[in-house]
């Protein structure tokens, strides 16, 4: 799309009057590629590279937009889109904005002036008040108070220490830290070098994903221009503080986002979990004092420096301060990477900004706090959106996912999804987790076939509470929190798929069965001809077509072929 903008500009004259800047990701991921329009602020949504020419003619030639390509009728600026206009928006205030290749661009728009700030005019201990006055909690899925964390490493003997950003972002659907990283890679660093000199650490690590090899290469030129700039570096703002990072690249496995795995990772051994204590801020990389936090963490710092605590604490609610972002997806119109502040209610995000179920379906459940969250029903959207509340309901924060569930969705099914998951990451060092995981699943897939009975439900509640109590790290304590919750507001679907054998919503292959309706059935010979076992039978031009249910794998195929509307997908298990 970039070569094409950048030759249709060239062949009408203007390649030097139009600066093309590739910036980090705006938010509405699903209608992407998008292409924003200064001065005036046009929003093109969903662009091609054969639409290049088109918007050159009309918009830059013509000056008037090409309305077929904008987000919504009449062209306002992103700021009126309901999407952005309920946003606040503090961690991605320069993703899609600036171009995070250009350290320049960072500087012009107050980059690097937290850091100054604290260097020139702040010690260190006056540092971690003003990021503990402020109430900012780590938003990697814990919620610990970060200023509480920086003062323990800052209090613990021993150098040197260490600093280090967690970008192994693992959740399924989960790309708020990646989105940070390519779109605003500077902030992280700024965040880390403060952090760095309020507790006395001169060298930090950023472990990130491979998988995100955007991410990775715009952090090695931000890492490059900021040691070139002085703000990496020795005597960063001529002050008596030196500061380096380095990246180290996470191979993919899950339960690296936890913290000692980490670590060990880092160290260069197998990334598995360790008791605790003593806790990395006393002993952590390579048995010295060492800070973790999360991406979104780190690119929160700089505004409270600049702004003061008050104002950051103005934000929010009582026990949750600031903002919060958030990968919007599943069965939501309005999809991508949103931050709102804390306290939002489930239904202001998913309707107010998400735009709501799509296809004419109803809300079901949110699914939030990645694999290891929880599932909230439509009764709970209005809970406020923060660490204690969602607790209370039985979920979490997390590091950010929100998935949205329509009355489509199989809640025993959606349990297992997440379950099979966590099972499958979990790194088999204690046996609550390696083991406790796979029984549970493996009561979920009885359910889930009609092989389960009454006494399954308690005997998920009971290994639930066991793994949840005696796993060795927070991946497989929250593992359950799928399971636990579905059963707390969905009970009713587990009991149907044990006492009746079926699934409500349809989804279990097991538990549901496939019919012709004869009165619609013409014997067009479609069902047939789509079938790969030769379930469905008959003749062509002799109606009904019939499907045996014997040679049936339940794939849809002639339910999606028939244009007749003539199969039907019915619960309850086959005859």
């Amino acid at each position: 799309m970039k070569r094409a903008l950048l030759q249709a500009l060239a062949d009408h004259g203007l390649a030097s009057e139009v600066q093309l800047v590739e910036t980090g990701c705006m938010g509405p991921c699903e209608l992407g590629p998008v292409l924003l329009v200064y001065p005036e602020g046009t929003f093109y949504v969903r662009v091609r590279p054969e639409d290049a020419a088109e918007i050159v003619v009309e918009h830059f030639l013509k000056g008037r937009p090409v309305r077929r390509l904008l987000w919504t009728e009449g062209a306002p600026p992103p700021r009126e889109i309901p999407f952005f206009a309920r946003q606040k928006k503090l961690v991605l205030a320069n993703s899609g904005v600036i171009d995070p290749e250009r350290i320049e661009e960072y500087i012009a728009v107050g980059g690097y002036e937290a850091l100054g700030r604290a260097l020139t005019q702040m010690t260190p201990e006056q540092v971690i008040a003003e990021v503990r006055r402020s109430g900012l909690r780590g938003r990697g899925g814990a919620g610990f108070p970060t200023g509480a964390k920086w003062e323990a490493v800052r209090a613990a003997p021993g150098t040197p220490k260490y600093v280090i950003c967690n970008a192994d972002e693992g959740d399924p659907g989960a790309f708020m830290d990646r989105a940070v990283l390519e779109g605003d890679p500077h902030s992280v660093l700024e965040g880390m070098a403060i952090a760095a000199y309020a507790v006395g650490a001169n060298h930090g690590y950023i472990y990130v994903r491979a998988e995100y090899p955007l991410a990775v290469r715009r952090l090695e030129v931000a890492i490059a221009q900021a040691r070139k700039l002085g703000v990496l570096g020795e005597r960063i703002f001529d002050a008596d503080f030196s500061f380096d990072i380095e990246l180290r690249m996470g191979a993919g496995a899950f339960v690296c986002g936890e913290e000692t795995a980490l670590i060990a990772s880092i160290e260069g051994r197998r990334g598995e979990p360790r008791p605790r204590p003593p806790y990395p801020a006393t002993s952590g990389l390579w048995g010295k004092p060492t800070l973790i936090n999360n991406v979104e963490t780190y690119a929160s710092v700089r505004h409270i420096i600049l702004n003061g605590a008050d104002w950051f604490a103005q934000i929010g609610t009582a026990g949750s301060k600031g903002t919060k972002v958030f990968a919007l997806a599943g069965k939501v119109r309005n999809t991508g990477l949103v931050e709102v502040p804390m306290g939002i209610t489930l239904r202001e995000l998913i309707f107010d900004i998400g735009g709501g179920v799509p296809a004419g379906r109803a809300f079901k459940a949110v699914q939030i706090g990645g694999p290891s969250g929880g599932c909230l029903p439509a009764s709970l959207l209005d809970v406020p959106v923060d660490y204690d509340s969602l607790r209370e309901h039985g979920a979490i924060m997390g590091s950010g996912g929100l998935i949205v569930l329509d009355d489509s969705a199989c809640m025993v099914n959606v349990a297992k999804f997440f379950l099979e998951f966590t099972a499958d990451e979990s790194c088999g060092k204690c046996i609550p987790c390696r083991v406790g995981t796979r029984m549970m699943l493996g009561i979920l897939d009885r359910i889930t076939r009609g092989e389960g009975d009454e006494e399954d439900l308690r005997r998920l509640v009971e290994i639930g509470e066991m793994v949840r109590a005696a796993s060795l790290c927070g991946l497989g304590q929250t593992a359950p929190n799928p399971v636990l919750s579905t059963l707390r507001y969905f009970e009713d679907e587990y009991r149907a798929h044990i006492h009746e054998r079926a699934c409500p919503a349809g989804v279990c292959p097991d538990l549901v069965h496939y019919a012709i309706l004869a009165e619609r059935c013409r014997a067009c010979d479609a069902c047939r001809r789509a079938c790969p076992t030769g379930a469905a039978q008959g003749t062509p031009g002799q109606p009904p077509y019939r499907i045996v249910d014997s040679l049936c794998i339940r794939c849809g195929a002639c339910l999606e072929a028939c244009p007749f509307g003539a199969v039907e997908k019915r619960p309850g298990q086959r005859g």
